[in-house]
């Protein structure tokens, strides 16, 4: 194995990914070597509507050596460190990797643990999560089987991946009960401070809530299950309600876990104060190292983390990259658009774009705060046709 690559690329998720494949269509020349361990890929906004019902979950997954570009060289290893002092990397087994230039795009950490209960009982016991491959299907089987009491649905109260995925399965699974006459409380558990952040489209979200009887609680944490009992309980984070504990009852139970970067990009001095990636919002480029760049869900940028940022970020970090290699001024600036299409219901579905200032940066010729059939096929068919066959090889 080469101990040196011109440009090492860490992840093999759709950020590393794409940016690998974009480079290539820019210079076929360029020595790139992507290290990731993963054996499958994924593609994982569809994992709401297999929890759903709508969707195959063998469709989401693909191996690995199917989407690494030609030209590439593969390490099939995990990053256990990072020297940027000395443009190396550690590779899981010990070994050093030097480069010229980084990419690090390592995506997000699902921290299962930092609740008590969820991992022996995640995947029986009514307790369901869409943000795993294998227990996604249970989702719809949890769902299916409600005949009545109370199913839960919580948003952690760290970032995550698709913000909107806790409140798109909520809506489907609303919309289900209502379809079959299911007399089932459906309730939003959330450590964030208001349904969305944009307000716009937070308005159409109310009158869906308000639709389905949907009872919200903000400013909590889910902190334990219970399994056999079906119990839950949340703790109170806001200043009115830290000393609050509460034991919910539940039917079923959707749990989107706490999330943070990978363990490596925390513990290493790529990491901010936070420990997420430290990059400059709008130019990728790392705040100390000149010669990385970085950008996805692992990187500190105050967008949400979604594919369709990365859509839109890995176009800017390959041009600043080239730049910088060609010792040329940086002009690609990443704006913070991201995008979040949230189905309300089946059938049903709002089309939230917008940028670093919460402001909508809407696509279509009409008001897409509005609930629409359309939206909802393009998520279901068109989006997975373009994540394999135009992001991923890079053409878009």
């Amino acid at each position: 194995m080469k101990t040196h690559h011109h440009i090492v690329i860490v992840g093999g998720g759709n950020a590393g990914i794409s940016i690998a494949s974009q480079l290539l269509r820019k210079d076929s020349s360029l020595d790139i070597a992507i290290i990731d361990g993963a054996k499958k890929h994924y593609y994982q906004p569809a994992w709401t509507l297999v929890g759903g019902g709508e969707f195959n979950i063998q469709d989401t997954e693909r191996d690995e050596a199917s989407v690494i570009p030609a030209g590439t060289t593969w390490i099939q290893q995990m990053v256990s460190g990072f020297k940027p002092e000395e443009n190396k990397v550690t590779l899981a087994d010990g070994t050093d990797l030097g480069y010229d230039y980084l990419v690090a795009a390592p995506g997000i950490q699902l921290n299962w643990g930092e609740i008590k209960g969820l991992k022996e009982n995640l995947g029986k016991n009514g307790v369901c999560s869409n943000y795993s491959f294998e227990t996604a299907p249970y989702t719809w089987e949890c769902i299916q089987k409600t005949r009545g009491g109370k199913a839960i649905f919580t948003n952690p109260h760290t970032p995550i991946k698709c913000g909107g995925a806790p409140q798109k399965i909520m809506y489907l699974a609303a919309d289900y009960f209502k379809k079959h006459g299911i007399d089932s409380q459906v309730e939003f558990w959330s450590g964030g401070t208001r349904v969305f952040g944009v307000e716009k489209y937070e308005n159409t979200l109310k009158k869906v809530i308000a639709r389905y009887g949907i009872h919200t609680q903000f400013f909590v944490k889910l902190d334990e299950i219970d399994g056999p009992n079906k119990k839950a309980k949340f703790v109170g984070i806001g200043e009115s309600n830290k000393d609050q504990e509460y034991w919910v009852e539940y039917d079923m139970i959707h749990v989107t876990p706490p999330q943070s970067a990978p363990d490596f990009i925390k513990t290493s001095p790529l990491a901010n104060t936070a420990g997420w990636l430290d990059v400059e919002k709008h130019t990728l480029q790392h705040i100390k190292f000149n010669n990385i760049f970085g950008c996805g869900d692992a990187a500190n940028l105050p967008a949400s983390r979604t594919g369709a940022a990365i859509r839109k970020q890995a176009p800017v970090l390959v041009s600043n990259l080239l730049a910088v290699m060609k010792g040329k001024s940086m002009t690609a600036s990443y704006d913070g658009y991201s995008s979040c299409p949230i189905i309300t219901g089946y059938d049903k579905l709002v089309l939230a774009e917008f940028d670093y200032n919460n402001k909508p940066v809407e696509t279509f010729p009409f008001d897409q705060s509005k609930e629409r059939w359309s939206m909802y096929q393009m998520k279901k068919y068109l989006l997975p046709y373009l994540y394999w066959n135009q992001i991923l090889p890079g053409k878009m």
